[in-house]
């Protein structure tokens, strides 16, 4: 995918505008000018891409640069891991770069959307090689779907997750590590980037590192071949590290043909939309709004569904709380099977919104 520096998409219509020479003449020749100008405006208006498509496209690139800065911290070996709130809440230097990376860059660029990252960071001034200010040129030439052509920046919330599956990460398990990006309009998730910082990575020395996967409701999903699991199989994809009983008895409830064990919200939705997985099952307060945004965002564009476990969509708000208290329900298809099966103590311990 290729790549734009910020001022390119920037037009020069301004300079027609100021130009005193077509105010102060008359002429018929003038007129004829002045439609020629009106018609360059509005060709620059029409072709113009909308906000929301040129924060995508800068978020892709963002999402790309964080993916890198996680790469270089573990190649450092210097982690700099803090626990949280416990063994299975963890913090390390890339959480904390990857970060400022984006939630500066974006807020740089976009200074009036609202950004809510998951790391509780200091405020600091970021080091300028974090910044990252390109912009897909491939994102940029595709139609923004027409109910978010005429959004503006202030109406957009920005979920991040700098570093999905971080417990994963410091244990080498690196095929469940993230990077997400996701983008609300009105509580909805309307936009999603994923970044998988070591895709490839079992290939071995040399391998080229890293995709990044993208897309948006009533636009498509891009990066990432769609599969499906076979229409007979149920595979469910759970917590690896937060289970407890409501978990294991939703997960059975399923009655799957087999149970994958994995970290990190967008690895998993990535198993949904890759066939490697019919459902991601987590009947459980942990996860968060950053964790699901981006990945939500994805799915919808595909016509999958997320919903917390009574079949309530979650909200983006600036001001949401952040826990998904209700559990998460995910699927590609048939998402009404496998609420269905949600056992009725499930619900009971897990309150709506």
């Amino acid at each position: 995918m290729g790549y734009a520096q910020n001022g390119d998409i920037q037009y020069k219509s301004r300079y027609f505008l100021n130009s005193k020479f077509y105010q102060k003449d008359s002429s018929g020749l003038n007129l004829l000018m002045q439609n020629a100008l009106q018609a360059h405006l509005l060709q620059n208006t029409m072709s113009s891409p909308a906000v929301l498509m040129r924060l995508v496209a800068s978020a892709y690139c963002v999402a790309e640069k964080a993916g890198a800065i996680v790469r270089k911290v573990l190649h450092s070996g210097e982690l700099d891991i803090v626990v949280k709130t416990g063994a299975n809440d963890l913090q390390t230097l890339a959480d904390r770069l990857a970060q400022q990376s984006i939630c500066a860059s974006l807020s740089r660029l976009y200074p009036k959307i609202t950004i809510i990252g998951e790391e509780d960071l200091a405020a600091e001034e970021v080091q300028e090689d974090l910044i990252e200010s390109r912009q897909a040129e491939d994102i940029l030439t595709k139609s923004c779907p027409g109910e978010y052509s005429e959004l503006k920046e202030e109406e957009l919330v920005v979920w991040v997750d700098p570093l999905d599956g971080t417990k994963e990460y410091t244990e080498g398990l690196l095929d469940n590590v993230t990077v997400l990006i996701g983008i609300a309009y009105a509580g909805r998730a309307i936009a999603g980037i994923i970044n998988q910082p070591f895709y490839n990575y079992q290939l071995g020395p040399g391998a080229v590192l890293g995709r990044t996967l993208w897309g948006m409701p009533g636009m498509g999903a891009f990066g990432f071949q769609l599969k499906e699991v076979p229409g007979d199989r149920r595979i469910i994809t759970t917590t690896r590290s937060h289970s407890n009983k409501l978990v294991t008895d939703c997960v059975n409830a399923m009655e799957p043909h087999e149970v994958l064990r994995v970290g990190g919200a967008g690895n998993k939705i990535i198993q949904l939309i890759e066939g490697k997985a019919s459902a991601y099952v987590f009947a459980s307060p942990g996860c968060k709004k950053w964790d699901t945004c981006a990945p939500e965002a994805i799915l919808h564009a595909v016509g999958g569904k997320l919903t917390d476990m009574h079949g309530n969509p979650y909200r983006y708000d600036a001001n949401v709380k952040h826990m998904n208290s209700a559990g998460v329900l995910a699927t590609l298809r048939n998402h009404d099977y496998y609420l269905q099966r949600v056992p009725q103590s499930v619900q009971q311990n897990l309150k709506s919104d």
